[in-house]
């Protein structure tokens, strides 16, 4: 797979990475811009992702940045709880992810709307008694998660970047870490972000 440069995603500079992308073609940019206010709508509604992708698929939950359960539109500084399928960390019970960017760019030229979302993982919000990043990639490595408007389609998209183990964590979490780190490496990870791109589109 090749790395694609996209502006406003991290860039690759070690470990692994993917490029997970679903496209909804259009008859006309009328339409285009009728079904993009409701894939916005389904991107923003990080709780009810699980809910669009059916069982066997992740847990979301959004917070804030003390650590509160919230049901908004996310906002830079928020955290994401991820419940994925199988064993949690001892650490925190849960993988946890904190969103560093938020980006929202128009251009009326070429009638083109671009919406992004980037996280990384993190500890735990609002918990300082937590000494590890609660996840099983290690904080340097990304997760995009972006959808498009062209004139006539939409995307949604998920880029990951930088997907290394988290290996500075307990010594049970460690190997809880770089077994699901190698299989999202080998593309386990990808299989579960195009489920999630088809099912924003799927409405």
């Amino acid at each position: 797979m090749k790395i694609k440069e996209i502006p406003g995603i991290p860039k690759q500079r070690k470990g692994g990475f993917h490029n997970t992308e679903s496209i909804k073609k259009l008859d006309h940019s009328e339409m285009a811009v009728q079904e993009f206010v409701i894939l916005k709508n389904r991107f923003y509604s990080v709780n009810e992702w699980k809910g669009f992708c059916g069982d066997g698929f992740a847990g979301f939950k959004l917070y804030d940045s003390s650590g509160n359960h919230v049901d908004r539109i996310p906002v830079k500084g928020d955290f994401i709880r991820i419940d994925i399928p199988g064993p949690g960390t001892l650490e925190a019970g849960f993988d946890w992810v904190k969103i560093t960017d938020i980006s929202d760019q128009y251009t009326k030229e070429d009638e083109f709307e671009n919406i992004s979302i980037t996280c990384s993982p993190s500890k735990e919000p609002g918990n300082s008694s937590k000494k590890y990043t609660a996840h099983f990639y290690s904080s340097d490595a990304s997760s995009t998660f972006m959808i498009s408007r062209g004139n006539t389609y939409i995307k949604a998209a998920v880029y990951g970047r930088n997907e290394t183990a988290n290996l500075n964590a307990n010594f049970l979490d460690s190997i809880r870490n770089l077994v699901i780190a190698l299989g999202g490496m080998i593309g386990i990870s990808k299989i579960q972000w195009k489920r999630l791109t088809d099912a924003l589109l799927d409405f």
